[in-house]
């Protein structure tokens, strides 16, 4: 029997409150100083019934980590198998995933501050669900790629730490500029494609 079987036998509308309320108060505030009288509150549900669905506060923060995960996978269900170009692969999940954070902006924002937390109540769960989240992306993400177009004169894993530092280093910046990831715009994609014509012609042999 599905743990949460209380809460998917609520309406959706209600359900989606409850979602968007935690996930606001986490994002906002943090797993340590976030109030489940305040999810309660913007929830308009009666106070204690949030219990009845969820069995502690790190039971509903974990289960929303679990739906979160499931909002990323479908990044990589979208994804163009046929397309073996690692940049041109890249650039189409960059798109996929600017159009998701669009979608579900409050997702985004509570995985960045999940990505920040120091509680020790989470901590463990939080590290294995990111290190997962992250191998299960790297390995649907770069399947069927063609590294033969690479040069040959340079040392792969070092390519690959460049890139994903590059990555890494434009995420957070472009974050910084924002107040909400629902204000994600295309200027940014334009830039993110600009950084990855300089690492192609970097990386790639001549004429690929």
């Amino acid at each position: 029997m599905n743990i949460y079987q209380k809460f998917y036998s609520l309406e959706t509308e209600k359900r989606e409150r409850i979602i968007n309320a935690a996930l606001k108060e986490f994002a906002q505030n943090g797993y340590e100083r976030a109030s489940t009288n305040e999810i309660i509150k913007e929830a308009n549900i009666s106070k204690g019934s949030l219990f009845n669905y969820f069995k502690s506060k790190k039971d509903l923060y974990l289960y929303l980590f679990e739906r979160i995960t499931e909002i990323i996978d479908k990044i990589y269900d979208e994804i163009n198998y046929n397309e073996t170009d690692f940049f041109k692969r890249t650039k189409e999940i960059g798109l996929i995933k600017f159009k998701i954070m669009k979608k579900f902006p409050q997702a985004f924002e509570f995985i960045q501050a999940a990505g920040n937390e120091h509680s020790e109540e989470v901590k463990s769960e939080i590290e294995e669900i990111c290190k997962h989240v992250i191998e299960n992306g790297f390995e649907r993400g770069f399947k069927n790629i063609d590294m033969t177009k690479f040069r040959d004169d340079m040392d792969f894993e070092k390519v690959m730490n460049i890139i994903s530092w590059t990555m890494l280093s434009f995420s957070e910046q472009q974050r910084n500029r924002l107040n909400s990831y629902k204000d994600i715009s295309t200027e940014m994609l334009e830039e993110w494609d600009e950084y990855f014509d300089i690492l192609e012609r970097c990386f790639y042999k001549k004429g690929e």
